[in-house]
């Protein structure tokens, strides 16, 4: 095998996939990128066992052949190269020559046979959707994270599904931990019967996707047996989906008797990492009292210490006191866009909606704690 490629159109992508190399599996070789030569193009092929990626890129081929490479060490080595054009060329018994006239690097590369295969993605129905709201909607969700041993299906996954609100169908993830819940949507006008019912996607894989979703260039997705697809131009992901039940959730979404409080974006969330400082593991609780036109909220850690502020708010309602870990409004607050959110609370024993005031397509619910 033997080719030419221009370092700018590898080096990127080599750096995205470093994810998914890097991740322990009990196969050794998917510490390695598959490359394979064509006629005038190659393509780039990595894997976690779970999570997939196959990229094309243009290349002046002399001679076709597959090598399997180390992905961190060649990643190194084109970021570092000092030349635009770089050459490929295998040698004998997998060991690979990498450089140009001035700089010669020899690795040796693995069995490219050994090389798990990537679910095909032939006769997949896509359909297309923004990048960049995509990329919204897994940010919303993902930063959910359970405990490291808790592998309940719809801990470690997205629920992904086509849902309808009063006023559109859309797109929606719903991510959740037990103690949170979020929901992110996108407005969608066509019909995918496959999502009718929602799918779970593992999260790990999701934050694989966003890697890819940095341009203006459409993306597709589609799923393919029990394969999430996501394709973008030359491109595609494909993650194994997890098997699963995720809890009914919508009844959560829904604003029942209560107050709705409107609150500073930016001031509330700096109130809170105020209020955070005393927390531990062992105390994470913050007490919020809303009260009339004012929202004072206090921590008490008896191995530190204690801390209060209070912020003038429009509430005339009878008071309401709950207590909740504030490290779950910040992690929401940071993720609404727009200077005003929505607090929606009935009382301490129901859980607490968070939105933004002038978006519909983001909703978090945070659970009340007992203190």
């Amino acid at each position: 095998m033997k080719f030419v490629i221009n370092k700018r159109d590898i080096r990127n992508v080599l750096g995205k996939i470093q994810g998914l190399t890097g991740r322990k599996t009990n196969l050794a070789i998917t510490d390695n990128v598959l490359i394979q030569a064509t006629p005038s193009s190659i393509k780039i092929v990595a894997t976690d066992l779970e999570t997939g990626f196959e990229g094309e890129y243009p290349a002046s081929v002399e001679s076709e052949g597959t090598i399997a490479i180390n992905a961190r060490k060649l990643y190194e080595i084109i970021r570092e190269f000092p030349a635009g054009e770089v050459r490929f060329h295998e040698i004998e018994n997998r060991w690979i020559e990498i450089g140009n006239d001035n700089v010669e690097y020899h690795i040796v590369g693995m069995n490219p046979e050994d090389f798990p295969d990537n679910p095909t993605i032939e006769d997949i129905r896509f359909f297309e959707v923004d990048p960049y709201a995509l990329s919204r909607m897994i940010e919303r969700t993902v930063f959910i994270v359970g405990a490291v041993d808790d592998t309940r299906a719809h801990i470690e996954g997205i629920f992904f599904e086509v849902s309808k609100t009063e006023e559109q169908k859309v797109l929606r993830m719903v991510s959740t931990d037990g103690s949170r819940l979020s929901a992110a949507d996108y407005p969608f006008e066509g019909d995918d019967p496959a999502l009718a019912s929602g799918v779970l996607i593992p999260k790990k894989g999701l934050h694989e996707v966003i890697k890819f979703l940095d341009t203006d260039e459409p993306a597709q997705i589609g799923l393919k047996d029990n394969h999430f697809v996501v394709r973008k131009g030359s491109e595609n992901i494909t993650i194994r989906l997890l098997e699963g039940e995720f809890p009914n959730y919508k009844e959560l979404l829904m604003q029942r008797d209560g107050s709705e409080i409107r609150l500073d974006r930016q001031a509330f969330s700096m109130m809170l990492k105020r209020m955070s400082i005393f927390s531990s593991d062992q105390y994470k609780g913050v007490i919020f009292s809303y009260d009339r036109n004012r929202l004072l909220v206090r921590t008490t850690n008896p191995d530190i210490g204690e801390s209060k502020e209070e912020m003038e708010i429009a509430f005339e309602d009878e008071s309401i006191e709950a207590a909740f870990n504030p490290r779950y409004f910040i992690d929401t607050l940071g993720l609404i866009d727009g200077d005003t959110v929505l607090i929606h609370i009935s009382n301490g024993e129901m859980p607490c909606l968070v939105r933004g005031e002038n978006d519909t397509t983001f909703v978090s619910v945070i659970m009340p704690m007992r203190i």
